[in-house]
């Protein structure tokens, strides 16, 4: 891919166009490339960008977790309901009720969470489900060593478009809260047993059609501007009559194939607009029967490939990875019989399988195990 379209497409795909494209370059440079050529790389940016990151987290957290006594709600900029309430006690006095901070989780808990959502592995994955590690710009070295597919690199990339950001912006918060949402998909760490992540479902299925993620768009405008201005080929999200539309600060537009329609979600914040527009894309999916299922996975389930096919579904989330035991006996002729059962703990049932070969008595056993997971008959 050109390079022009290279930092087109991570400008999309974090929803911040640069004033000054050289930052957003350098943020892609690593030291190994400098020391043969010359100019700045991407470490003080990597620095800078780790600062604003944890502070960014923070703010999703009691986003999410934090409100005041009285139930209002922490949105991150003011404090809804912050006004003292006065009220006479039985002595006929004023006194003042106190509206102070309250979060669900402890300090403890926050940081166990923060950590989950700016590890190393966690910022990793999203570089290489983003693609941006692949545009990685390396001294020969490098190169010859494939240095970006480490995690260590990949969490330094991460850090630095966040630390490019930062100054382009001119440490404009609300464009770096933006960013960092777009780049770091919170509802993976923030859904709960009851929540439905549906931006990871919409992720996965724009993995699985095309190879890369979803397009997202943002945008801080009125809910109300939408009564009016309607795009075409557009979805958006509808709310009852009576909802308090003044909340809805945020818009997020999902794109995924070119004959589908856009969607459009709003929220409080960019987390909520993106879920409630991967919500419209994933029930307009759903409507039309285009979700992938488990049988979409495997394009030739057979006997010889069945153990590796087992394993892909297992690795994707489906079901655990199988356990295979093994026993052995021996005929009238004293030739060896293996017998092998296949296990998964979300299956109440295993299957088994003998035969007087070790390895074809585990495919066999992977096989009919498949099939069943796939909803399958032996042929």
């Amino acid at each position: 891919m050109e390079k022009e379209l290279v930092w087109k497409m991570v400008q999309g795909q974090i929803g911040y166009e640069f004033k000054n494209l050289d930052l957003l370059k350098q943020a892609f440079t690593r030291r190994s490339y400098t020391e043969e050529n010359g100019g700045e790389n991407n470490e003080v940016l990597e620095f800078i960008g780790d600062k604003a990151l944890d502070y960014a987290v923070v703010r999703i957290l009691i986003q999410r977790y934090g409100h005041l006594a009285n139930g209002a709600l922490v949105d991150g900029t003011n404090l809804y309901g912050l006004e003292q309430e006065i009220k006479r006690n039985q002595n006929g006095f004023e006194e003042l009720k106190v509206n102070a901070f309250r979060c669900d989780y402890s300090e403890d808990d926050l940081t166990k969470i923060k950590s989950r959502m700016v590890n190393k592995k966690a910022l990793a994955r999203r570089m290489g489900e983003l693609g941006f590690s692949e545009h990685l710009i390396m001294g020969k070295g490098d190169i010859q060593n494939s240095i970006n597919k480490e995690d260590s690199v990949k969490e330094d990339l991460f850090e630095a478009i966040v630390g490019a950001v930062v100054i382009d912006c001119g440490w404009n918060q609300k464009v770096i809260q933006s960013v960092v949402e777009a780049m770091l998909v919170p509802e993976d760490f923030l859904s709960n047993n009851t929540d439905t992540n549906y931006v990871r479902l919409i992720q996965e299925w724009e993995m699985q059609k095309n190879g890369c993620i979803p397009w997202y768009k943002y945008k801080e405008a009125s809910y109300k501007l939408t009564w009016y201005i309607r795009e075409e080929n557009t979805i958006y999200q509808n709310f009852p009559l009576n909802y308090n539309y003044s909340k809805l600060k945020y818009h997020c537009y999902v794109k995924l194939l070119d004959s589908m329609p856009v969607f459009c979600g709003f929220g409080v914040s960019i987390c909520e607009a993106r879920m409630s527009a991967c919500k419209l894309a994933y029930e307009y999916l759903e409507k039309n029967d285009m979700l992938y299922s488990i049988v979409d996975e495997i394009e030739n389930p057979n006997r010889d490939d069945a153990i590796n096919q087992l394993e892909i579904l297992a690795r994707r989330g489906y079901f655990s990875i199988p356990t295979y035991d093994f026993s052995q006996s021996y005929d009238n002729n004293g030739n060896p019989i293996w017998r092998c059962e296949c296990h998964i703990e979300e299956q109440e049932d295993g299957f088994c399988e003998t035969s007087s070969s070790k390895k074809d008595a585990k495919k066999g056993a992977a096989y009919s195990m498949l099939l069943s997971v796939l909803g399958m008959k032996e042929e």
